[in-house]
């Protein structure tokens, strides 16, 4: 695995390095470099999941509007798969217009399909101008499942399982 002294600075930035070993690679820095030459802006939260088999980074940067944006990203190829603005009030008109299941319904949802305690929901507008939740659920084994339901249908349209976790957001906490 290639070291990248930018991956590491901006590890760093995150306290990353005193508590968490992680190898920075290739891909990691190029899904960093795409992501803010998509949108200009902080990094404010990085996490390494595993999504259908593969290895995937989810960034969250915040742009100089205070817009929360999320992007997928392949793990091996640095490539963007997803991009997804994020809402902190669900009462808000680009991610209300669109649901039709309540949030307890979702999480529901999210809880029969994977056990545990919720311990953060997302607000979702994707690209596409749909609405979803996204569900951060630890079973009692201490691993960490994002759920992202679809706010309209109910559906559950992606299951990743959370590696590893650098920056936090208060407000999503539940």
């Amino acid at each position: 695995m290639k070291k990248s002294l930018l991956t590491l600075s901006i590890l760093a930035s995150f306290g990353a390095l005193s508590g968490l070993a992680v190898a920075a690679d290739q891909g990691l820095e190029n899904c960093i470099q795409a992501a803010k030459k998509d949108k200009a802006g902080e990094l404010i939260k990085l996490e390494k999941l595993t999504v259908s088999g593969k290895g995937a980074y989810e960034l969250e940067l915040r742009d100089n509007n205070r817009q929360e944006w999320e992007f997928m990203c392949d793990a091996d190829s640095g490539k963007l798969t997803e991009k997804e603005s994020e809402v902190s009030d669900p009462n808000s008109q680009a991610f209300k217009k669109n649901v039709k299941v309540t949030e307890e319904d979702a999480a529901a949802i999210a809880l029969k399909a994977n056990p545990g305690k919720i311990e953060e929901v997302e607000y979702e507008v994707e690209e596409n101008g749909g609405s979803s939740y996204e569900f951060d659920i630890v079973n009692d084994k201490g691993l960490e499942t994002k759920i992202e339901v679809d706010a309209a249908s109910g559906k559950i349209i992606e299951t990743a399982i959370e590696e590893w976790e650098i920056g936090e957001e208060n407000d999503e906490k539940r």
